[in-house]
C-alpha cells in the first residue's frame, strides 16, 4: 500500500500501477487498495483480539536467552486447554477456547498429547508362568554362558515401537553390558549429530547417574544374591 501511495505521488494513477504490479506478480485490485484506504474501514474485533492473543502465546512460549537465542519454554508444549488456563491467569480471563484454537495454528503449535498406555501383557489366574532357569543367579562363570532378555516399548510419531534386549550376563563393571551407556554417550556426541554442548554435559551428568546406579545393582546382587 505504501508503494502505491508513493506512485501517486508522481502522477500515476492507481489503475496503472495496480497493473503493472499485477503484470510483476502481485496480485492487487485498485478496488481492493481504495477498499484499504477508505477512512469508514474499522479493523474487526475478532482481528484485534486474535491479534493480542497471538503475541500472548509468543511471549508465554518463547523466551530470549544470554545470547539473544529464541528458545522455547515448557509452555510451548501445551495443548488448547492448558494454554487456555494458563492465558486466563495471566492477564486474559475471557479467552476462549476457539481464539486459543486460531491463535496456535497460526504459530504452527501443537500440544503434545498424553494418550492412554498401552498395556503389553494382562496375567490370568489359569496361565502357567515360565520357569526361573537361572533361580535368580545372575553370574556367568564366562562370557558366552548366560544370556537374559528384557523388552520394552517406546511411543513414536509412527505408533509404538517395541525392543527386544538379548544381553549376556557381564561378569565386572568394564563389560560391554555395564558399560552400555557410555556407548550410548558416545554414539550421541557424534558430529554429524549436531548435539550441542549442553545435550552433551547433560548427557554425561546422566551417565554418571548411570554408573552409580549400575555399581550399587552389581555390590547387593554379590552382597545378596546367596539370601534370596
Amino acid at each position: 500500500m505504501a508503494f502505491i501511495d508513493a506512485q501517486r505521488g508522481e502522477g500515476h494513477a492507481v489503475e496503472s500501477i495496480c497493473r503493472v504490479l499485477s503484470e510483476q506478480g502481485c496480485q492487487v485490485a485498485a478496488r481492493t487498495y481504495r477498499a484499504w484506504k477508505s477512512p469508514s474501514r474499522e479493523i474487526a474485533a475478532r482481528t484485534v483480539s486474535d491479534a493480542v492473543i497471538v503475541d500472548a502465546i509468543r511471549s508465554l512460549s518463547t523466551t530470549t536467552d544470554r545470547q539473544g537465542r529464541v528458545r522455547a519454554t515448557p509452555e510451548s508444549m501445551y495443548g488448547r486447554r492448558k494454554m487456555t488456563a494458563l492465558l486466563r491467569r495471566t492477564g486474559h480471563p475471557q479467552v476462549a477456547r476457539c481464539t486459543v484454537d486460531r491463535a496456535m495454528r497460526t504459530l504452527g503449535m501443537s500440544g503434545i498429547r498424553r494418550a492412554k498406555g498401552i498395556r503389553t501383557t494382562v496375567p490370568r489366574k489359569g496361565d502357567s508362568r515360565a520357569a526361573d532357569l537361572l533361580n535368580r543367579d545372575f553370574t556367568a562363570p564366562r562370557p558366552d554362558h548366560t544370556w537374559v532378555m528384557d523388552f520394552t516399548y517406546c511411543r513414536t510419531w509412527a505408533g509404538w515401537v517395541y525392543v527386544a534386549f538379548i544381553v549376556d550376563v557381564p561378569r565386572t563393571l568394564t563389560d560391554s553390558a555395564t558399560v552400555l551407556p557410555v556407548q550410548i554417550y558416545l554414539w550421541a556426541d557424534s558430529p554429524e549429530r549436531g548435539f550441542t554442548a549442553l545435550t552433551s554435559a547433560a548427557i554425561m551428568v546422566l551417565l554418571g547417574f548411570l554408573v552409580i546406579m549400575n555399581a550399587l545393582a552389581v555390590f547387593l546382587r554379590n552382597r545378596f544374591e546367596k539370601r534370596w
